[in-house]
Parts: C-alpha cells; structure tokens; sequence
C-alpha cells in the first residue's frame, strides 16, 4: 500500500488491516472508503489519497482478514462475508471503530465503491453514527431494510443506469425503502453508464457489465465532494 499507513484492528477475533491516508493539515473529517469486491486495490488507495489531499482523514476497510487472489476468489469470500447480515454489518462496524480511534471526536463520512457501495449504505440502514455515506455504482439491495427514522446520515448514491449489476427494479425498490425509513438522499444517475464507471482499469477487464466513463466519474466525485463542503465545516 505504498505511502499508506498499516492499521490493525480486530472483529470478533478476525484480524483486519485497514490503510490510512493522513492530511497534512489538520482534519476537517474522517471518511471510511470500503472498497470494492476485490477489497484494497490501487485504485481504492488513489481515492483515499485524494481524500487526504484535501484535507480528510482516509481508512480503507478490510472486508476479509485475508489475501484476494484474484476475482473469483473474492467472489467467494464476499459470499461468505454477506451469508450473515448481521455479521456482515459488525465487520463494517469494526472498520468504522478503528477509524474513530484514529480520528478521535471529528465527524465520519462513509463511502464505497461496488460492494463497497453497498457496504455504506448498510452502515447507514444500520443506524451508524456517520455525517453521509456514498455509493459509487454500489449494489442497493438488502436483506435487512432501514426502519422508519434508523438512518441518520445523509445519503448519495451515484449510479450508472446501463448497469445490469443493479436494474431499475433495484433502483425503484431502494428508493421506496428509503421513503419509508423517511432518509435523507440524493440519487444520481448516469444514462448509459456501466457498473464500475470511476475505476479507468475497467475497460481491461472484458467484461461487459463494467466500462469507465470519464464523465460520470467526475460528476460522482464533484457530487461527493459538494456535499461534504456542506457537511464538514472549516
């Protein structure tokens, strides 16, 4: 993990690294960036990055304990990961807490890229302490909806509406799931965007349900950006 600091913390006797990205100013804010399937990547490390350069406190999460090999592999982990919700949403946990250890008293935004999309939303359903939680092309379904006044974050889910990873179905289904838990949220959605859209090495990868788009990678990082100078005041 390059220039990135080694952070060990614990979940229920599973060991996790987390990597951190100091500003070299004073915080304005912490944010947990829970990475994709694949966990942390270099892809994932350029966003942390980015967040410190702008003057945030940065932990990728470590959603397995373990090396990923390759993508099949974590496929099969993420299975095992998210059998259990419950203990799916403690692994979360886990991450957050040692991201407040680190940043003490200042506010925590959570933000996740594909399953770690998802993975901020379910801190949210999970009524965590946090300021916002982001999706980028993040998966929407649960198996544990919010309750009515559980989520006290601001939410933002950026997605690209080519993705056949999350269809309209899913997109009308968590919307009226967040009507009914009456969540604070903005929806944007990208038309003729894939899965994947802010990570430039989706191209490589021969997949038809991924493709990076320039644009909408823009737009979802100003979008997140924008609400945090709201959120996080100097």
């Amino acid at each position: 993990m390059s220039s990135l600091e080694r952070i060990p913390y614990d979940d229920m006797g599973t060991s996790l690294v987390g990597w951190l990205a100091r500003p070299v100013v004073s915080a304005r804010g912490a944010v947990l960036v829970c990475p994709t399937i694949v966990n942390a990547s270099p892809p994932i490390e350029r966003r942390a990055q980015m967040l410190a350069d702008m003057g945030y406190i940065a932990l990728i999460a470590d959603f397995y304990g373990e090396p990923v090999p390759s993508f099949e592999a974590a496929g099969a982990l993420s299975q095992t990961l998210r059998a259990d919700p419950h203990a799916y949403r403690r692994r979360l946990r886990a991450g957050l807490s040692a991201l407040r250890e680190t940043a003490g008293k200042i506010p925590i935004a959570v933000i996740g890229y594909c399953m770690g999309g998802g993975a901020a939303l379910e801190l949210a359903r999970d009524s965590a302490n946090i300021v916002a939680a982001v999706s980028f092309h993040g998966l929407l379904e649960t198996s544990l909806p919010a309750q009515p006044g559980a989520i006290k974050a601001r939410l933002l889910v950026c997605h690209g509406d080519a993705d056949p990873m999350v269809p309209r179905d899913h997109v009308l289904a968590f919307w009226n799931e967040m009507d009914t838990a009456g969540a604070q949220w903005h929806f944007h959605a990208y038309s003729g965007v894939k899965h994947g859209f802010t990570d430039p090495g989706s191209d490589a990868r021969g997949l038809p349900a991924i493709a990076y788009d320039a644009s909408a990678d823009r737009q979802s990082w100003a979008a997140m950006l924008e609400l945090f100078e709201e959120l996080f005041q100097a």
